[in-house]
């Protein structure tokens, strides 16, 4: 019984933590957007300020792109926590270690399964570039 209280509690540490990201980057987030729309608005004259500008452009797009991503990590691991699934690997269904959990609270998988993900990843890229 004693267990599972600690459990509950440390889920909801985990929650509280998650939402706390969340909100800080959806903040971020929303900070980059505005920034995209106000380099937009500024009139550039010479090619030198044009290039400038479309470099920063790509620069918060790409930094925006990443940000949403995180986003959608930590939204699908409060959606876990939820669902009681919070801690297992969606890949081969074993629990997660907690240090890993502990520095990425947001992961969905094992370290073994996300090496073998990054390792098929890195393998597309290669055969992408080839």
């Amino acid at each position: 019984m004693a267990n599972t209280k600690s459990i509950t509690r440390d889920l909801k540490q985990v929650q509280a933590k998650l939402r706390s990201q969340l909100q800080e980057l959806q903040q971020r987030v929303s900070l980059v957007v505005k920034q995209g729309r106000q380099s937009g608005t500024e009139d550039t004259q010479d090619v030198a300020d044009q290039a400038v500008a479309s470099y920063e452009k790509e620069i918060l797009f790409t930094r925006g792109t990443h940000e949403n991503a995180q986003l959608q990590r930590i939204q699908q691991a409060l959606v876990r926590v939820e669902e009681g699934s919070y801690g297992v690997c969606q890949r081969c269904e074993e629990k997660i270690g907690a240090k890993r959990l502990e520095a990425l609270p947001w992961t969905a998988y094992c370290l073994a399964c996300q090496e073998k993900l990054e390792q098929r990843t890195e393998r597309e890229r290669e055969l992408v570039a080839s």
